[in-house]
């Protein structure tokens, strides 16, 4: 019932937004004289943000059609070069560029699209030759394909790699630190031929025992039943998934929403002004993030309840208890990859020390082959988007790889 109530009032905003837009574009438009009315401006401008706010909206584009390398700009080709049910391989070839590093990004499986780290991408693009793993919206999957969960999150993991080959390197943003931490343990325990040569962890919840934030507590305040209950829904019968049952991308915003309510509201404030001022520009800007933060994706219920369980309620991995496909991992096998951990020092989704621990767990790995690196007044979203992370954080990150190529 609840993945059905959705849809009707996702239908119905769809309506009310296409009529606010109809209503903001007659009373912006020069030629109606009624634009030039004291409450003209305000009204349209009113009518332009709740369209915005309302409108549906689909999986986003990469959009990355060229890269400046060495002074001179070269186009940028996606490609798909492996497709799996619940996720593809995308690789973004540089034309006419050899021999660089072979970058895997693994997105977050986490109610947003892999786009939500195109910063992150174009920012590597330069000097790496980048793959990312491009999941699928789960309610878009149909059922006879089959399950998802933690143990098939790590085997794609390791199948991506296989796939790039040997020598390359591996960056996980957020809630994939766990799953690519345990397949580059499962692959140096079984000598793998394409184990990564690195791989950077990026504000992610390796030991959520450290410095547990808003979103640790909600995990550990509940009993496990408790997000079966109420986070879990299926899917309806108008989406190829149907039947599915998933932890909804709209319930997944609905929570990163609430716990920055107030500087969401302050955003759209501001989205309001600047175009009441005629700073199109600036609203502009605010509309690009909110397209991307608001594009929303299902997951399959078996992978958010064992990853709430597993990650944040047992903390299976720093305890030693973590299991893939029944076996033990043992991040001691974990011997020549170089690790690099990095963490936001105001990062509210995972605290500080949560990845810092990736190394402590690397038992047997030499010093030499471990790095940290806090950014100093960087902010979850900003360890791998804007400025900071291009200027700051991206060139730690090239640095390591380079070390260790």
């Amino acid at each position: 019932m609840l993945y059905d109530a959705y849809e009707m009032q996702r239908s119905m905003l769809a309506g009310a937004s296409a009529l606010a837009n109809f209503g903001a574009g007659l009373l912006q438009n020069p030629a109606n004289p009624f634009a030039y009315l004291g409450g003209g401006a305000i009204m349209g401008s009113a009518l332009e943000v709740f369209a915005h706010a309302a409108a549906p909206r689909g999986k986003p584009a990469f959009g990355l059609t060229k890269t400046e390398i060495d002074g001179r700009e070269v186009v940028v080709h996606e490609e798909i070069v492996l497709r799996k049910p619940f996720g593809q391989l995308k690789r973004f070839r540089r034309e006419g560029v050899e021999d660089s590093p072979k970058l895997l990004i693994v997105a977050p499986m986490s109610g947003h699209y892999a786009t939500l780290l195109r910063g992150t991408v174009q920012r590597m693009l330069p000097t790496c030759e980048v793959y990312i793993t491009d999941w699928r919206d789960a309610k878009l999957v149909p059922l006879s394909d089959g399950r998802f969960d933690f143990d098939d999150y790590v085997d794609y993991i390791i199948d991506f790699l296989t796939e790039i080959g040997p020598g390359a390197h591996a960056l996980a943003v957020c809630q994939p630190s766990v799953p690519s931490y345990v397949a580059a343990a499962v692959m140096s325990a079984d000598k793998h031929p394409c184990t990564p040569r690195t791989l950077t962890l990026m504000g992610g919840p390796v030991d959520t025992r450290e410095a547990p934030t808003a979103v640790n507590l909600l995990a550990t305040d509940r009993p496990h039943a408790w997000f079966e209950q109420n986070a879990i829904a299926t899917v309806p019968m108008t989406y190829p998934g149907a039947g599915r049952r998933v932890y909804p991308g709209f319930l997944q915003l609905a929570g990163f929403m609430s716990m920055n309510l107030g500087n969401h509201m302050i955003s759209h404030w501001e989205m309001f002004k600047h175009l009441v001022q005629g700073d199109g520009e600036s609203a502009d800007s605010t509309k690009r993030f909110y397209d991307e933060y608001r594009a929303v994706c299902d997951m399959t219920a078996e992978f958010y309840l064992q990853t709430v369980e597993l990650v944040f309620q047992r903390h299976a991995l720093p305890k030693g208890e973590m299991l893939h496909h029944g076996k033990r991992v043992d991040p001691g096998a974990i011997t020549d990859i170089g690790i690099l951990a990095i963490e936001g020092e105001r990062d509210d989704i995972s605290g500080l020390g949560q990845t810092r621990a990736a190394l402590t767990l690397a038992t047997n790995l030499p010093e030499e082959k471990k790095r940290y690196y806090m950014a100093e007044k960087v902010g979850h979203y900003g360890i791998f988007n804007g400025s900071k992370w291009r200027n700051r954080i991206a060139p730690v990150v090239e640095e390591w790889i380079k070390a260790n190529g």
